[in-house]
This record gives structure tokens, C-alpha cells and sequence, in this order.
């Protein structure tokens, strides 16, 4: 069995540019998704043209539009890309554009075309947890997080914050501090 060899890292979107290409049902579900977990992302969405859904949600978060077709520069100060038109060879060439100028990329759809996958995610407060089924099957994903949403008590945020304090006023090395956190969350597990 072929292991998941992504490595799982948690983006400060608030703090980088995204570019979102495509405004139809495909990029409206993207940025749904990522204003649901990041809600003070930075995004740039541009498409020839949106749904009348797409305006209003973006409209309703203050995402900025940019009605146009693709062009490369669009890339300018960009750290993020998705790809999320309807149209293959637009999603091709924004991938290869992104891969010239060390862009991360995601093709919407498109495994083989992706830097990273938007998975799976759980938000509890200050807990998050990413789901990722290595781009073979979004739907496990999205019942994983139902799963994990459902057995997480809603309290998980007050104990964080509970331990983040008692974390503090812990003394000695950094060792010891594992020590004794790792003491007392042991009963999580037991």
C-alpha cells in the first residue's frame, strides 16, 4: 500500500495573496471553503464571468472581483493560486504559470496539477485538524470531518486554553515542560 506522503501544514492566508481563477460553482466552493476556515484570507478571485451566487457571497465577505480573463499577470504578488475554471486549458496554463514563478498551485479536480489538496478540516476554537485522503476520495474526507466533528466535545477550546495558562507557569527546562503537559493530557487519550 502506497503511504500518504503529504506533509500537513497549517497557512496563515490572512498574512499571504491568494488567487482564486474562476467564478462558477467549482471556484465559489473553493472560496467557500477557504473563507470558512481562514475567514480573514486575502483572496483576488477573477473570472470572465461569476454567478449571480458568487457575487452575492463575495460580495457579502469582500472578496475582491477581477472581471477578465486569465492573463499571467495576475500572479503578481501572489503566494497561493487555484485553478477553478471550467475550462481545462485555462486551468493548465495557470498551472503552468504558477510552476514558472514557484507558485503553489491547486487544479481544482486535477490531482496530478495540485501542490497541495484542500482536504478535509475541523475547527473547535483554537483546535484544528486536517483530513487529507492524498486527492483520492473528497467525499471520505468530508465524512471523517463529520465524524470528528460530531465526537470532539465542544469544551476542546476551554481545555486549550485551560493548559495554554498552566503551560506558563511551568518551571524548568524545556523537556521538563513536555513532562509534566504530557502528564496531564494523558488522561485525553485513556
Amino acid at each position: 500500500m502506497k503511504q500518504n506522503e503529504l506533509y500537513p501544514i497549517f497557512l496563515k492566508v490572512a498574512e499571504l495573496e491568494v488567487l482564486i481563477v474562476g467564478g462558477g460553482k467549482v471556484g465559489l466552493e473553493k472560496l467557500t471553503f477557504l473563507l470558512k476556515s481562514s475567514p480573514n484570507a486575502k483572496v483576488t478571485v477573477v473570472a470572465q464571468d461569476f454567478s449571480n451566487e458568487f457575487i452575492a457571497f463575495a460580495e457579502m465577505k469582500n472578496v475582491k472581483r477581477i472581471h477578465s480573463v486569465y492573463q499571467s499577470a495576475f500572479l503578481g504578488q501572489k503566494q497561493i493560486v487555484i485553478a477553478a475554471t471550467d475550462n481545462l486549458e485555462v486551468n493548465l496554463q495557470v498551472h503552468a504559470d504558477c510552476k514558472q514563478k514557484n507558485i503553489l498551485v491547486n487544479v481544482a479536480d486535477n490531482p496530478p496539477y495540485c501542490d497541495f489538496y484542500m482536504g478535509g478540516i475541523v475547527t473547535k476554537g483554537n483546535v484544528k485538524i486536517a483530513i487529507s485522503t492524498n486527492g483520492k476520495s473528497p467525499t471520505t474526507a468530508k465524512r471523517l470531518r463529520q465524524f470528528f466533528e460530531e465526537v470532539i466535545p465542544e469544551d476542546i477550546n476551554e481545555l486549550v486554553n485551560n493548559l495554554n495558562q498552566y503551560r506558563k507557569t511551568i518551571k524548568g527546562n524545556f523537556q521538563d515542560k513536555v513532562d509534566a503537559l504530557n502528564k496531564i493530557t494523558k488522561d485525553l487519550i485513556d
